[in-house]
């Protein structure tokens, strides 16, 4: 066992914790400017993407960077290690981070090809190594807190990065805070590799045992018919999962979730019951992960277009002193009529396409002009919805607070929620009152489908759209996520710790991951919903009824999946 530290914790936690907590810096800034990048115009440096295109491209590339785990997982257990993969995975996602910085299409998807690779080889086996310092028996009592103190290092990541996101992006473009998550992603390697010491003796290659199926058949079950059965997806005729994407990931993933039901069944008999109590989880967590990244695209746009998002004076002063107030103008062309406002735009667009482009100088000017360009569209979609007493007196500006910043709430909570959330389930623990792990994730689900409800009350306070939401909503709803967040999400990755046989832990990691793949390719679909919903209160419904029936279904599973946990004599 390596060493402790006075908090009882392995000293390599804290390594892996600030490994994980730079990797999620570079991931959230990239995830937190991800949809607002592909909104924007070409012209003021972004994608131009109509709302659905983006919408498919965000719920499919969170699909795909959580699905590759199940092959950096199986990769790592066999063949790479656990090191030697997070290390690869680092790196290869810096490199994205730095690919998106280039305003390019063919670069776009390039990078988001090297981060869904990057993130396979990466976040599977993190979590894994987190585990296994815990494997100890005099250890195995604190591994829930063990994760849930990991789990606050992601989220410190996620707390900071979008402050820079806001700062590089208003001050500089979207290149350069891009970039910031490359050079984010790095810092992380180095952080790894400099406790390597504390973590090696717990990176264990696992040998492939008596009847245990070969890497090379395991592959060539699961990645070849996923891709085989992804085409055939993208080509039948018809949308019958809402776009071709859509079709072709969920039908992609049916051969990857017959491989772990095989596992299931083919197992030894206690081994099976442990696969199967995990299957059974990883299934009603689906609903979750598919409300919760609703963060990065449903809930960014109300931000975004639905939020009052004017900062106090006493904020605003100092915000501009540091360059992280966002900007709106009112002048002739932003308080014009429709017809006006977007002949003037028309014109100021012609006038940027005829500047040169050759020279340093000639790109800065061509860039400064679009930005002004885009200050003058995004004011009058802010004012559009915002009360006449509160739009600015013609000739003057109003500070906003970054859509990013938002972002921030969420991994906010969990800084401070915690350690309230362990200190409780440590008190039960040590009254022998402790809620199961099963108990805790079903507890999430519930907590979860209220923090919807919270914005229910955000649509209707907003007096059917035609004025912006208190920022205290989206506060308040994040807040009523995150506890179940902590119930929940933590606690899976201890789950799969527990219940896994030690030989496919982090096979069965990437089965977690599998599971948060078809969640967030979901969340993808379901906020492709929100334009199309004319009573917006319904979309949150509709969140609520998702995650409140896989409440119940997990409900019902409860006696069956703690009879497995003690089977397995953990908790």
């Amino acid at each position: 066992m390596s060493e402790t530290v006075k908090t009882g914790h392995p000293k390599g936690l804290w390594y892996l914790f600030g490994t994980e907590m730079w990797e999620r810096f570079g991931y959230y800034l990239m995830l937190g400017i991800f949809s607002l990048y592909m909104l924007d115009g070409w012209n003021n440096g972004g994608m131009g993407f109509a709302p659905a295109q983006k919408s498919d491209i965000y719920g499919t590339y969170l699909g795909l960077v959580y699905l590759t785990p199940f092959i950096g997982g199986l990769l790592a257990d066999r063949i790479l290690g656990y090191r030697r993969s997070i290390v690869i995975g680092g790196l290869m996602m810096s490199a994205g981070y730095f690919l998106l910085s280039i305003h390019s299409v063919t670069t776009f998807y390039i990078a988001l090809l090297f981060i869904i690779l990057g993130n396979g080889f990466f976040k599977p086996n993190i979590s894994t190594l987190v585990g296994n310092l815990y494997s100890g028996e005099e250890m195995k009592d604190k591994k829930d807190a063990g994760y849930n103190i990991f789990y606050m290092g992601i989220n410190i990541g996620a707390f900071i990065c979008n402050f820079v996101a806001a700062y590089m992006r208003i001050n500089y473009g979207w290149g350069h805070a891009f970039a910031a998550a490359g050079v984010g992603m790095l810092i992380g390697v180095v952080v790894f590799l400099l406790g390597t010491k504390h973590i090696k003796h717990v990176d264990v290659v696992k040998p492939v045992q008596a009847g245990d199926m070969s890497t090379g058949k395991i592959l060539g079950l699961t990645v070849l018919p996923m891709f085989i059965f992804g085409v055939i997806g993208y080509m039948i005729p018809g949308n019958f999962l809402g776009s071709d994407t859509n079709d072709a990931f969920i039908i992609g993933c049916l051969p990857v979730i017959g491989f772990f039901i095989y596992l299931a069944f083919t197992a030894e008999a206690k081994e099976s019951r442990a696969i199967k109590a995990l299957l059974a989880v990883f299934t009603c967590v689906i609903l979750f992960f598919a409300i919760f990244h609703q963060n990065g695209d449903a809930l960014t746009v109300w931000a975004e277009d639905h939020t009052d998002r004017s900062m106090p004076t006493s904020v605003s002063t100092v915000a501009d002193k540091v360059g992280m107030a966002q900007v709106v103008v009112n002048n002739d062309v932003v308080s014009a009529d429709k017809v006006t406002f977007d002949s003037a735009i028309a014109d100021m667009r012609a006038k940027e396409n005829a500047m040169p482009s050759v020279t340093a100088a000639d790109l800065k000017a061509k860039g400064n002009y679009a930005n002004e360009i885009g200050t003058l569209e995004k004011s009058r979609s802010y004012f559009s919805t915002l009360p006449g007493d509160q739009v600015p007196a013609k000739g003057t500006n109003l500070k906003l607070y970054s859509t990013e910043l938002y972002q921030s709430i969420n991994p906010f909570w969990v800084v401070a929620l915690t350690p309230i959330i362990v200190g409780i389930f440590g008190w039960m623990r040590r009254r022998k009152q402790e809620p199961s792990t099963p108990t805790k994730i079903f507890l999430g689900l519930v907590i979860t489908a209220l923090s919807a409800l919270v914005m229910v009350g955000a649509v209707f306070a907003t007096n059917d759209m035609s004025i912006k939401a208190s920022s205290w909503w989206l506060i308040a709803s994040y807040g009523v996520i995150t506890i179940g967040e902590l119930c929940l999400s933590p606690m899976g990755l201890s789950l799969v710790s527990k219940l896994s046989p030690p030989r496919i832990t982090a096979l069965m990691m990437g089965g977690f991951f599998l599971a948060i793949s078809v969640g967030n390719k979901l969340s993808g679909m379901l906020s492709s919903l929100w334009e199309s919903m004319p009573a917006k209160q319904n979309f949150f419904y509709l969140n609520f009824g998702l995650v409140m029936a896989a409440a119940v279904v997990l409900f019902l599973m409860l006696k069956w999946l703690n009879g497995v946990m003690k089977e397995n004599n953990v908790q």
